[in-house]
């Protein structure tokens, strides 16, 4: 409930309007029968006919403000929960952005769109109910009981002894709706995470002729979804006729007895018709505050996980006044680094690593799959902390460098090429969001991307598809790599990010690179030999162990392993 507050706060003064609003529209409705108890008894019973014309006026006109102050209430809490939710997505994404590697395997991704989307949207929905009906609905019952026992205590005890059974049925489905609330959004969960997978991988799926295996693993969190809300909205489903039986009753007894009150001459027909009024304003109040009492189980569910979305810590965190200009440009050093993921201490993925690179030096990476080659190199950016040993970029440890500062100096292109919906020069811009049109065809003709757009019929405005499939996995690449040139970074960092390009563009690229980054540090993760041959220094990993490091030449003659990759790779011409 905190975190609802927190964000509806942000609104005081819609917040004290709706107040204003609730107060007004309760005075009106409960005006309304006082003045109509008066102009039966008095205007009716006493044959005054101009006393009936002043109070159906005033009546009118009563009515017609009423109107009104409904009217703004329904737009000031629309107005202040369509804001708040708003605020908690857009704090939610920032949090996110925060977020490592770490913590969104904690979390999970589907578990986290479904916090800020469905999550968010169950306490809009209650916050409306709160503003709507939550405020108006215990200072209309007060009122209402307070009316009731100053105009006929004897009626008023069917009132108050109807009130623990109503209070006791709310507590019992409050109780049994929260379980089941936790339950059905963990459920929906799985349904994002299922369809999400099915989504990116639907290729996958139809190569291997997986369709019905995949209906029914999707029917069978589907159903699970399915029979937590049915249980959900049963329970709920059972509140509101319970309440009108009860209701019922209740106004039934009140009849019985008014009407022997009028007949013994105790209660006027006005009053008792006021009385009535009072009751179902009283009743009602409380029947619609129980809804909204049964609906805050589901939204403090909700609120339970958007806060623990919130309350997560980032590993990897920004330090205090952290380091964000140096005097050198491009060096990097690693230290007898060690990295074991989070809750794996006892194996690390690489261990005691020890190398060099200066800027106009390019550096390779090569080894079996799983040897650590990309793991290595994500720890430069600090998408993952060492867990010993020193990762230096001029100098100077990463862990003390301001996030954006350090992340600003490298060019990293990912081994899978993620673009963005939007044009080419936007996915472009992305990299340097003032660049011009010239640096734009530069970068695009060093990436081996020029020819390609060119062929495009809106050029540099093409637009891609979602995660830039319509484009193919070679241009998607060589967009990735005009991305990070563009920036012109001091360190480039390619991960496997040739892996889609034939043998001769990506010669023509490399060379076109070398050209550009004689002032840069280039490292290159690559399973290809044919990619990395003429690095300055390539570093030879196994099972996390550097077991050689070296030319091309030299490894060759002192390096097994790599020798074993080159020849799997290379004529015995080429392998000299």
């Amino acid at each position: 409930m905190k975190l609802m507050w927190r964000y509806t706060l942000r609104y005081k003064k819609l917040l004290l309007l709706d107040f204003i609003s609730v107060f007004g529209f309760i005075l009106i409705e409960l005006g309304l029968p006082t003045i109509l108890a008066s102009m039966i008894d008095r205007g009716i019973g006493q044959k005054d006919f101009g006393y009936i014309q002043k109070m159906a006026l005033v009546m009118i006109a009563i009515t017609v403000v009423g109107v009104l102050l409904n009217i703004l209430l329904r737009y000031v809490s629309s107005q202040i929960t369509s804001r708040m939710v708003a605020d908690i997505r857009d704090d939610l994404f920032a949090k996110v952005q925060t977020f490592s590697h770490t913590e969104y395997e904690t979390l999970g991704v589907s578990s986290l769109i479904t916090r800020t989307t469905n999550d968010a949207y169950q306490i809009m929905l209650f916050m409306q109910n709160i503003l709507n009906m939550g405020f108006m609905t215990p200072m209309m019952f007060g009122a209402s009981l307070y009316l009731i026992m100053r105009t006929s205590p004897s009626l008023g005890i069917y009132v108050l002894g109807s009130l623990p059974i109503l209070l006791l049925a709310v507590i019992l489905i409050a109780k049994y709706s929260e379980p089941l609330s936790s339950k059905q959004q963990k459920n929906l969960d799985n349904i994002n995470s299922i369809l999400r997978e099915n989504l990116a991988g639907l290729r996958v799926i139809r190569a291997f002729v997986k369709e019905k295996f995949e209906e029914t693993r999707f029917r069978k969190v589907n159903d699970a979804y399915a029979d937590s809300s049915r249980s959900l909205f049963h329970l709920m489903a059972i509140a509101q006729p319970g309440f009108f039986f009860l209701f019922n009753i209740v106004m039934v007894l009140i009849i019985w007895n008014g009407t022997l009150q009028i007949d013994h001459g105790q209660l006027e027909i006005g009053t008792l018709i006021a009385f009535i009024e009072y009751i179902f304003h009283a009743l009602f109040s409380f029947m619609l505050f129980a809804t909204v009492f049964m609906m805050y189980p589901r939204a403090n569910v909700s609120a339970l996980r958007i806060q623990e979305v919130f309350d997560q810590q980032p590993v990897i965190t920004d330090p205090k006044d952290g380091v964000r200009e140096t005097e050198q440009k491009g060096y990097l050093e690693f230290k007898n680094v060690t990295f074991a993921y989070p809750g794996h201490a006892e194996s690390p993925v690489i261990r005691d690593v020890s190398f060099t690179a200066s800027p106009g030096e390019t550096v390779a990476f090569i080894g079996s799959t799983g040897s650590g080659k990309s793991t290595l190199i994500q720890l430069i950016p600090r998408f993952y902390d060492v867990t010993e040993g020193q990762v230096l970029v001029d100098g100077i440890d990463v862990r003390k460098y301001d996030l954006k500062a350090l992340r600003k100096k490298i060019g990293y292109i990912p081994q899978k090429a993620q673009l963005f919906t939007g044009t080419i020069a936007e996915n472009l811009r992305y990299g340097k969001k003032d660049a011009s049109q010239t640096e734009l065809e530069q970068a695009a003709e060093i990436a081996q991307a020029a020819e390609f757009i060119s062929q495009k019929a809106a050029g540099f405005d093409e637009r891609l598809a979602e995660g830039g499939s319509n484009f193919s996995g070679g241009q998607k690449q060589r967009l990735s790599i005009a991305r990070a040139v563009i920036r012109r970074p001091e360190i480039y960092i390619f991960d496997d990010s040739f892996s889609a390009l034939d043998y001769q563009t990506d010669a023509k690229l490399r060379t076109r690179l070398k050209k550009e980054t004689t002032a840069s540090t280039v490292l290159i993760v690559a399973q290809r030999v044919g990619t990395i041959m003429h690095a300055d220094k390539i570093v030879v990993l196994n099972e996390g162990d550097v077991v050689g490091i070296g030319t091309h030449e030299e490894l060759l003659q002192t390096c097994p392993i790599y020798h074993a990759i080159a020849a799997s790779q290379l004529s015995e011409e080429e392998l000299g």
